[in-house]
């Protein structure tokens, strides 16, 4: 079932790039975005399969079970990757990080019933998640051009290419049981999909999803792999610097004085 949805979704998207790809004007393109026409093809093919599939099914999950079990929900899957998220700390060479996960694991999966209850978090031991993409950014392997998943959505070619391995390390996989692994594997789609609600009011004003989609998504990324403090980039000191470059050619301060007015950062 699952081998041929991924091959159709991705044979529509395929197709629909064919008229994509060169409709695009040259000043929208990004650099990090080289293949913008089969990526625009793609999430319009994901976003149509996922407003009749996953979305009406998430929210009627958040809307019939109750908040203390999707945070059950939420905490099992969570607690499943920690293993993972273990090692991949570990090749980062980040030790205490690694073993933190690992006592969370266990913790977990003891005291708090399979991963239910978080007991680990409600101790004071920081969750540090890691994935095989962001341990690969940290040996120095390059982001690539943004590429839009089928279904799975956004990504780099570098988290594409790394994402076999996460599948690979998925406990769920190894669960002989059909009939308890596969009711599990539809509740953490679920669950994942239902954390992702909120998320969309970002895209609810913009004039363009796609894109506010994308930057999202690799600041988002960038953000992770340097565990929540990015070096700040050379566009950014240039920009600044142009600030005051408009400073001095306005000596008498005669800026636009709506763009000071709101001393609250809102």
């Amino acid at each position: 079932m699952y081998p041929h949805f991924f091959r159709t979704a991705g044979l529509l998207a395929a197709v629909a790039a064919l008229s994509a790809c060169a409709s695009i004007p040259p000043e929208q393109k990004s650099a990090a975005d080289p293949w913008e026409g089969a990526n625009r093809s793609m999430y319009a093919v994901n976003d149509t399969v996922d407003r009749y599939t996953l979305k009406p099914v998430a929210k009627a999950y958040r809307a019939v079970v109750p908040s203390f079990a999707r945070t059950g929900v939420t905490n099992f899957n969570r607690n499943l990757v920690a293993p993972a998220s273990s090692l991949n700390n570990l090749l980062q060479g980040k030790p205490i990080r690694s073993l933190s996960e690992m006592t969370r694991f266990i913790i977990n999966s003891t005291v708090g019933i399979g991963g239910l209850i978080d007991w680990a978090s409600m101790g004071g031991i920081e969750r540090h998640y890691e994935d095989f993409g962001q341990t690969l950014a940290v040996w120095g392997v390059p982001d690539g051009p943004f590429v839009m998943l089928p279904l799975f959505g956004p990504s780099t070619l570098r988290d594409a290419l790394a994402f076999p391995v996460t599948v690979v390390s998925d406990p769920l996989l190894y669960v002989d049981d059909s009939s308890v692994r596969d009711p599990l594997v539809v509740l953490t789609a679920i669950d994942a999909r239902y954390r992702l609600l909120a998320a969309e009011r970002l895209l609810e004003d913009s004039k363009d999803r796609y894109v506010t989609l994308r930057e999202s998504y690799l600041q988002n990324r960038r953000f992770q792999i340097h565990d929540g403090n990015p070096p700040i980039d050379d566009d950014f000191y240039d920009d600044f610097e142009d600030d005051f470059d408009d400073l001095d050619d306005d000596p008498e301060g005669d800026v636009d004085d709506d763009a000071g007015d709101n001393t609250n950062g809102e």
